[in-house]
């Protein structure tokens, strides 16, 4: 653009363009990469000016990370993603997402909102044939909830972390993240954390979830997130539940922000450069019911080795399982036999089948 910029469109010579090709070619990636780089300093903001929801921590080596605490279904959240990340223009952009749910990315809100709406059979195979019976169930139950509050408010969830894929695609040299724990893992260990007679109460809970949400709530979840606060609500009572769902997830988004907002290398003209590092820029983009936990965590030195571990299944959970099991192949044992019984009754009371019986037992037993 620098070399046609001087020359008006009706003054061009001819060769003009194949000149721009070849200077253009003569720009190294190096040089290429410096240029792009220069760009996106000039355009971060030194003093941003940033939503209320996001609060500003800070590393050792001066790197910045910048959390934006959001509430899953409100549009005013998918705002405050979108302006930090063109105020801070960052290096790294990490969601509250895991591999399992990374799907919700690409989707688009229409689809999202149907799928949301969705509870059904192959779902749940799909869920306990990736977490197991026990986990497959419960995370059922909790997209029941999210379901309920999907249909409730008419809004597809995760448009906070559509958003922040969306922007950070647009800043140059930025990497995409997901920090949250994987799904199988928080589940498995959750289950393991209940008594027989707890999961039950919790399961009983969800099931017959179907409050409805007014208009009152939808404000509120421009200040606080509908979900978290909803699931806050059932799981207050089992304190091991919110420990593996809420307090280990905070330590492992702590890590994984703490892990983003290392020092950045930057481009080297030859390998003979010697190698030149400078703080990171890193936005993070979760639920503000986890945002007092990072900051609690955020000084501390993290271990996720000991909350990335499933614990084998209790005695309580192998009796649930046999019970769940027991109930399921009880109901279709009894379905056969209704059917197998209606069909006896059927067959029996058609003419020729009378007949055939009728002839039966006009034949004498011979000696």
């Amino acid at each position: 653009q620098a070399a046609a910029d001087p020359v008006s469109s009706s003054d061009a010579p001819e060769d003009g363009p194949k000149e721009t090709s070849s200077v253009s070619q003569n720009i190294s990636d190096a040089d290429a990469f410096k240029i792009l780089l220069e760009m996106k300093m000039k355009k971060r903001q030194k003093k941003p000016t940033l939503p209320s929801t996001v609060t500003e921590l800070g590393t050792e080596d001066g790197s910045k990370v910048y959390v934006v605490g959001t509430a899953h279904f409100s549009d005013s959240s998918k705002k405050d993603v979108v302006k930090t990340i063109q105020e801070v223009q960052p290096d790294v952009v990490v969601v509250e997402l895991c591999q399992y749910r990374v799907s919700m990315l690409k989707m688009d809100e229409k689809t999202l909102l149907k799928e949301a709406k969705e509870i059904n059979l192959e779902k749940l195979q799909q869920a306990i044939k990736q977490n197991g019976l026990m986990s497959g169930l419960m995370q059922m139950l909790l997209l029941k909830v999210s379901a309920h509050i999907t249909e409730q408010l008419g809004v597809a969830p995760g448009g906070e972390f559509r958003e922040a894929f969306k922007e950070a695609s647009k800043v140059p040299f930025c990497k995409f993240h997901l920090g949250d724990r994987p799904i199988p893992v928080t589940f498995k260990r959750a289950i393991a954390a209940l008594s027989f007679w707890q999961k039950v109460k919790l399961a009983w809970g969800l099931c017959f979830l179907s409050d409805p949400i007014s208009k009152d709530d939808v404000e509120k979840c421009k200040q606080k997130d509908l979900l978290e606060q909803m699931m806050a609500e059932m799981i207050g009572e089992f304190p091991d539940l919110h420990r593996t769902i809420v307090s280990e997830r905070d330590i492992y988004l702590t890590y994984m922000l703490k892990q983003a907002a290392k020092q950045i290398e930057l481009p080297r003209a030859s390998e003979t450069e010697p190698r030149r590092y400078i703080p990171a820029v890193v936005v993070g983009v979760v639920g503000m019911g986890h945002v007092p936990g990072i900051e609690k965590n955020w000084n501390s030195d993290l271990n996720i080795q000991e909350i990335m571990s499933v614990p084998p299944p209790s005695a309580s959970s192998k009796i649930f399982k046999f019970v769940i099991k027991a109930t399921v192949f009880g109901l279709m044992g009894y379905g056969c036999y209704r059917i197998g019984q209606r069909t006896v009754q059927f067959i029996l009371s058609m003419p020729a089948a009378q007949s055939y019986l009728q002839k039966l037992t006009e034949i004498k037993p011979q000696h």
